[in-house]
């Protein structure tokens, strides 16, 4: 099965290159290109084999959502010159993501069912059964590792440490809301339900901007709201868009990205089935058809879009 799993361009120009779990990065100066390619990870760990399509599925919804969250906070993007590719200037990334959950869900709900009743210091009530509303959505930031696991981190921890300075922090967590409601209009417009989401921060020339991707289902969880409160009502699970599904089938094959355990097979059953959760979660939230590009050739298309992009402009796409 066809896909990107990795680039190794060499442009004229280029002042760095950077390997991430997800995007492949090309530094020209102060600007550079994010190569979405087709890997995926869990549990911090990326997996062996590529999904078709989900690179250019997280490329342009995240292109979507930033144009439409820009009047909110500024982003990074100057221009998407190809479906798999974005480019933007460098911004300094504050050392934490800005997690926000609406609902309890995944992460959250694995420790609220350990017993613990706080996320990052945030209290939770009792009574609470997964994939229940919360009272008011919550903030549950966590570390940006440069390798190996994130980790829950609370508002607290963030000031004494100095990750955040105090300012910027409250400007952070106001900016967080805003994108999550806004989110949630989006998601609300095409029948789905935003559970819980992250987003990042970095600085430009003294001003904060929203960096990486937004709402993509790498970095979001959603619900689909025609019979959820059915579903929540008899305690059934939930119907979802999101990567969450990968994650439970590496728990119920014995893998949780700890040291020793094995990743289990990925079959081509598997990843065909993964490539279809991401094209329709596309197509849902978009309310448009998935126009699969095609892989013949791809990795000299995509070179050639990043080599005639124009990487000294600030115009903007929007």
């Amino acid at each position: 099965m066809e896909a990107i799993k990795e680039t190794n361009f060499s442009f004229a120009g280029q002042t760095g290159f950077y390997r991430g779990k997800v995007r492949d990065v090309y530094y020209f100066g102060d600007k550079l290109a994010i190569v979405a390619t087709d890997r995926i990870s869990a549990f911090d760990v990326v997996l062996p084999r590529a999904i078709p399509y989900k690179g250019q599925v997280l490329n342009q919804i995240a292109s979507l959502n930033l144009k439409a969250t820009s009047d909110i906070v500024p982003n990074w993007v100057l221009s998407t010159p190809d479906p798999n590719v974005t480019v933007g200037f460098m911004c300094e990334p504050y050392k934490v993501e800005m997690v926000i959950r609406g609902y309890l869900a995944g992460h959250a709900w694995r420790e609220y069912k350990a017993g613990r009743r706080s996320v990052c210091g945030v209290p939770l009530p009792e009574g609470l059964r997964e994939n229940d509303k919360l009272p008011t959505p919550i903030i549950t930031p966590t570390t940006k590792a440069g390798e190996g696991h994130d980790e829950d981190i609370t508002r607290e921890e963030i000031l004494a440490k100095g990750l955040v300075s105090e300012q910027d922090y409250a400007i952070l967590e106001q900016y967080t809301r805003a994108l999550f409601a806004r989110g949630t209009e989006l998601a609300k417009q095409h029948g789905l339900i935003l559970v819980d989401t992250k987003y990042e921060f970095g600085r430009h020339a003294g001003k904060i901007y929203l960096i990486d991707e937004i709402h993509t289902p790498d970095s979001s969880r959603y619900f689909y709201t025609e019979g959820y409160e059915e579903r929540q009502s008899r305690g059934e699970p939930q119907r979802q868009l999101s990567k969450e599904f990968v994650r439970q089938w590496l728990i119920e094959n014995g893998f949780q990205g700890q040291e020793g355990q094995a990743v289990p097979e990925m079959t081509d059953a598997i990843i065909a089935g993964i490539s279809e959760r991401y094209i329709e979660l596309y197509e849902v939230f978009t309310g448009q058809r998935f126009e699969k590009n095609s892989y013949e050739n791809v990795l000299t298309r995509i070179e050639e879009h990043i080599r005639n992009n124009n990487f000294n402009t600030e115009n903007r796409e929007y």
